[in-house]
């Protein structure tokens, strides 16, 4: 008896608990949630406002949102090094990563490699492309593997990081592929990690405005051709996106960003995918000498 009257009191007082912090439109469902107890907590309709549904697809996100075009596969890499050693560290990558870009027995080509301005300090970051996919991937690490320059590359370059990694990328269908351009320019690369599960929504929102407006979306910030390309990750931190630019300078940087807002349409794009990102990171990066992208 005592029991069931303690139940009855804190039933009573989280019932008025719910009624004075809960708009009236949703008291009749917070009183039958109150109320039911034989219903179970995957079927409420509390558990809806927390879970956001994903539509069911019959095909991969690789497939949806990747250029049909080509078969392009793209490595990001990033290099932490000892601040004593990036000097050396960037002198040697400028003496083999471009052996291995001009070799036409690799079908690898240097997109762009730099050093973190802001952002992470002591930073290299290399971008390869792969014209072929995952077996032009595969091919390359084979020869590598045979290549003695290479290996004494390696070895030496290993004792000057602090740490490193790498991720797998595809292209966006919508973005320009990146091509080699003169400079000076400094590259912004903006990394997003995404919420699970909301990749295609943030391809669909580029795609609807890029579709919708031609191109308008990435005209938005292309000027003066500041935007140099757009992946998602496939292998390594899932979920990822990043968004390469080139500026003139920082202050081109934030004048163009500015001028974005008054552009219709960008407002939007932006509304409807923030909500969508976990984590947000940008790098200004300067390109090394022999960089395909100054």
């Amino acid at each position: 008896m005592a029991a069931r009257v303690l139940r009855a009191r804190g039933a009573a007082w989280a019932g008025g608990l719910l009624q004075r912090a809960a708009p009236c439109s949703l008291l009749p469902r917070l009183r039958t949630w109150t109320s039911s107890s034989n219903r179970s907590r995957e079927d409420s309709w509390l558990k809806s406002l927390f879970v956001r549904k994903v539509d069911p697809r019959k095909d991969a996100h690789s497939n949806l949102l990747a250029k049909k075009e080509t078969s392009n596969l793209y490595k990001l890499q990033f290099h932490n090094v000892k601040p004593e050693c990036l000097e050396a560290y960037n002198k040697i990558c400028q003496e083999v990563l471009p052996k291995i870009h001009e070799d036409k027995h690799y079908p690898c080509t240097l997109v762009g490699t730099w050093n973190t301005w802001y952002g992470e300090q002591d930073q290299a970051v290399h971008l390869w492309r792969y014209e072929g996919g995952y077996p032009a991937l595969t091919e390359v690490m084979n020869k590598l593997r045979e290549n003695k320059e290479f290996l004494e590359f390696r070895k030496a370059r290993s004792d000057m990081l602090l740490s490193r990694k790498n991720q797998l990328l595809l292209e966006f269908s919508f973005w320009n592929e990146p091509v080699p351009r003169s400079g000076p320019n400094i590259y912004e690369l903006r990394s997003y990690q995404l919420r699970p599960g909301t990749m295609i929504e943030w391809g669909n929102y580029w795609l609807l405005i890029v579709t919708r407006l031609r191109a308008r979306a990435i005209r938005f910030r292309q000027d003066g051709n500041e935007a140099v390309g757009g992946f998602f990750s496939q292998i390594g931190q899932l979920y990822m996106v990043h968004h390469l630019w080139a500026y003139r300078d920082l202050q081109t940087r934030e004048d163009i960003r500015n001028a974005a807002w008054h552009k219709h349409g960008w407002e939007e794009l932006v509304y409807y995918t923030v909500p969508l990102i976990q984590e947000m990171e940008s790098r200004i990066m300067i390109p090394l000498k022999t960089s395909p992208l100054q």
